[in-house]
This record gives C-alpha cells, sequence and structure tokens, in this order.
C-alpha cells in the first residue's frame, strides 16, 4: 500500500520534513555517481559512513557518527522515494504537533531507537545498515497515536489490479506494522543483507511511545484518550541492510 496524501490539515509550511527530504535526496544522489564511477568508489562510502553493528560495539566513540549519517543513505531507487513519500505524507502533521525545536530531536531519537533495536538482534553482525526509515517509523507511530482516524488516500494492489481507497491512518499504518512485525520474528538469527525489520519496529514503537507520553502533557488527545473524534484536529541490496 503506498499512501498519497492525507486529509489532515496543517498549520504551516513542513520546512523541516521537505529539508529533510531535500538531504536525503541529495546524498542518494552522491551515492548514485559513486556507483557510476565504479563498485570500489561506493563501497567504501558505505563501509565508511554505514552503520554497522560490529563496528559500534567495538569502536563507540569512532563509529558514533554512523549513527546518524546511515539515516541518510539508501541502497536504491525504490528505498529511498518509498521512505521520502512516507515522510512527506506524515511528517508535516507531527512537525506541526511538535514545533520546529522538537521535531528533529523527536526524528533522530527515533532513528537511533531504531539503531539500537536492530542492532540488540544481532549485535554482532558486520553488515551495514543504511536508511531513514527507522526513524520515519517513528514519525508513522507517532501520527498513529495522534491521528488514527485521519483518512488517508493510499494506492492499494489486489491481485496485481492498483486502487485507491481513502483509508483510516490506523488501519493503513496498523497493518504496515504487522508487515514488519511478522518477517521481522521471522527473521531473528538471519545473516547477511535484507530489510532490517527490528529498526522499522524499534523507531515505529519508540515515536507512539514517545507521543502517548507527550501528547497528554500538552493537553493533546491520544488514541487512548479519543484523538481523531473530530477530523481535521492538529496539535500543533543483498550487501546491505535498509531500513
Amino acid at each position: 500500500m503506498i499512501p498519497l496524501r492525507d486529509d489532515n490539515p496543517r498549520r504551516s509550511f513542513p520546512i523541516l520534513t521537505v529539508g529533510l527530504i531535500a538531504i536525503n535526496v541529495m546524498v542518494w544522489l552522491y551515492e548514485f555517481l559513486l556507483q557510476s564511477s565504479g563498485e570500489r568508489a561506493f563501497l567504501e562510502f558505505l563501509y565508511q559512513w554505514a552503520l554497522i553493528p560490529s563496528n559500534l560495539l567495538a569502536d563507540p566513540v569512532g563509529a558514533a557518527p554512523t549513527l546518524i549519517s546511515s539515516m541518510f543513505m539508501h541502497g536504491d531507487w525504490m528505498h529511498i522515494i518509498g521512505n521520502m513519500v512516507y515522510l512527506w505524507v506524515f511528517g508535516d502533521n507531527i512537525e506541526d504537533t511538535l514545533g520546529k525545536g522538537l521535531f528533529l530531536p523527536f526524528y533522530f531519537a527515533s532513528g537511533l531507537a531504531a539503531s539500537f533495536a536492530q542492532i540488540m538482534i544481532n549485535p554482532a553482525s558486520d553488515v551495514p545498515n543504511i536508511g531513514a526509515s527507522g526513524a520515519i517509523a517513528g514519525v508513522l507511530g507517532a501520527y498513529l497515536v495522534l491521528f488514527p482516524r485521519a483518512k488517508v488516500q493510499t494506492l492499494t494492489f489486489i491481485f496485481g489490479w492498483g486502487r485507491m481507497m481513502m483509508l483510516p491512518a490506523i488501519y493503513l499504518l496498523g497493518f504496515w506494522f504487522i508487515l514488519q512485525l511478522l518477517p521481522g520474528v521471522l527473521s531473528i538469527g538471519a545473516a547477511g543483507g535484507g530489510v532490517a525489520y527490528f529498526a522499522h519496529i524499534g523507531g515505529f514503537i519508540a515515536g507512539g511511545l514517545a507521543m502517548l507520553a507527550y501528547g497528554p502533557m500538552r493537553g493533546l488527545p491520544t488514541i487512548l484518550t479519543g484523538a481523531g473524534r473530530e477530523q481535521g484536529q492538529i496539535g500543533g541490496g543483498d550487501d546491505y541492510r535498509q531500513f
């Protein structure tokens, strides 16, 4: 399922969300140029800036920058397009809710939670981990908590046929989470590249829990206290894992 837009109004232009998208796209274009110039240049860049669990545990200080740099790297066109679509659709309302001062700390904290969740599953892994979707999963978890009934225009595929549907966020994002949880459990102990499912799971849970704590402090309804009863509520490759 591919979200295209939601019916949740925003109060201001989401400059931070747009900025994150722009930086991710620029880094990907640089990666694409490196891949075009030769595999060696790309692999050197990948192993220098991607998050490698075994490296982080062996040298926490030296490898610490990769906890952030890896959030701006992607494996291929589909990887970055999918991540940026989700960030664009759901990021603006969370930026509105948190404000410009808290949105970026929340985004990066979600990404860190995602990374540590994946590391806990396989701390000795020497597979590079790249992608923004751990941090974006935090945005999705926050959105589910604050706007569960917001309608999202979604492109769905049933038996190969595409169909546009307006789905409540709780259905779309709940289904997304299940699609991470089931294969994530089956992937425990697996070696090699693929999708870092537990990064998605960890980021989503972290973002949701953060909003369950933040919402009541700010007087915002959450999924536990009737959020969304009134529409329009707003509160303010094989050799790497991709998330």
